[in-house]
């Protein structure tokens, strides 16, 4: 296999296993209780929903992670997984900053991962089709 498949493989590998681990260890199974706590802080979800909110939340991101594995359009799964990293940020600065040790930490970490995403987006091989 050429070194540049492999490099690409690797980078939508670790793309995915950062979603995995968000999705299914920190929200679904619940390993990281602080995400239900900021997801209690939206108004229009609050404590009762927030366990519901935090699964599903939870699940997309395992999607996210089976559709980067795939490598299916990468481009259009670039622009949802920023899209949904935006709109997650924005909704905790917004509603739930006091809960958040380190908000700046948590934008630079996620500036990077999404600079990782586009690359992996850009560098995607193209096949030919028939």
């Amino acid at each position: 296999m050429a070194p540049t498949m492999i490099n690409h493989k690797l980078i939508r590998a670790s793309i995915a296993l950062v979603w995995l681990y968000q999705g299914l260890w920190c929200k679904v199974l619940g390993g990281a209780a602080h995400h239900q706590a900021v997801v209690s802080a939206v108004p229009f979800i609050g404590p009762a929903a927030s366990r519901a909110v935090v699964i599903a939340l939870g699940l997309m991101e395992c999607g996210i992670a089976a559709w980067v594995l795939s490598g299916w359009q990468l481009r259009k799964a670039a622009v949802a997984q920023t899209a949904f990293l935006v709109g997650m940020n924005a909704a905790g600065l917004i509603w739930a900053w006091r809960l958040l040790p380190d908000p700046a930490g948590m934008l630079l970490q996620n500036f990077a991962f999404v600079l990782l995403i586009w690359i992996a987006a850009e560098v995607q091989p193209h096949v030919a089709t028939a």
